[in-house]
């Protein structure tokens, strides 16, 4: 698997998002939310979501194949947007496309970790950005009128962190051109399970 440019590297996800746009229904992890109601509720959601889960991952070991800033921004990129699109979804402000989006995000950041693409680091953050601000206005728009929003955004945005700390470990240890091999296999799993979610 050679590594790629970035423009074709970015065609190869924006194709991605199309194709998934349009053979996705309607995502179905987002279910448990009726107990969204403290920190731990909110802390054990990220564990339940494939998408969600994937997606995570998936940003911890694309920022760990491109190295120096991103080992942070990308992160912390997901993190802060999941937490304002959260805000936006418990406010009623409506978000186009928000479930297909999801799905496609498990798909297109499988593809950039399978393609090791290297953007720069804002292009990066920005692409991650979009993404979590659909991932996080998909929960906050599922929350129950008597959920503990606060508490469980927290719970939510640690777990979060852990899934892309557990990403960027990953990354981290697989060291050489094996390991490094070995990552962008990962990421072609995360891209295969994303089109399996986009059809089911």
């Amino acid at each position: 698997m050679s590594e790629r440019s970035p423009m074709c590297s970015l065609k190869t996800a924006l194709a991605a998002v199309a194709v998934s746009i349009g053979a996705a229904g309607a995502a179905h992890a987002h279910t448990g939310l009726e107990h969204a109601v403290s920190f731990a509720s909110g802390f054990a959601h990220p564990w339940t979501g494939l998408d969600h889960m994937l997606a995570m991952v998936a940003v911890g070991l694309w920022a760990g194949l491109n190295g120096g800033r991103a080992l942070w921004a990308w992160p912390a990129a997901f993190v802060g947007v999941m937490l304002i699109g959260g805000a936006l979804g418990i406010g009623g402000m409506p978000v186009p496309l928000v479930e297909p989006g999801i799905l496609a995000s498990v798909i297109v950041l499988g593809l950039l970790v399978l393609t090791a693409a290297r953007l720069p680091v804002a292009l990066g953050a920005a692409l991650i950005a979009a993404f979590a601000l659909l991932h996080g206005h998909a929960h906050g728009a599922e929350l129950p009128a008597e959920a503990a929003a606060a508490t469980y955004a927290a719970g939510f945005a640690i777990a979060t962190a852990l899934l892309h700390a557990m990403g960027l470990g990953v990354a981290h240890l697989a060291k050489g051109a094996t390991g490094r091999l070995a990552v962008r296999g990962a990421g072609a799993l995360v891209a295969a399970a994303g089109l399996a979610l986009a059809v089911v």
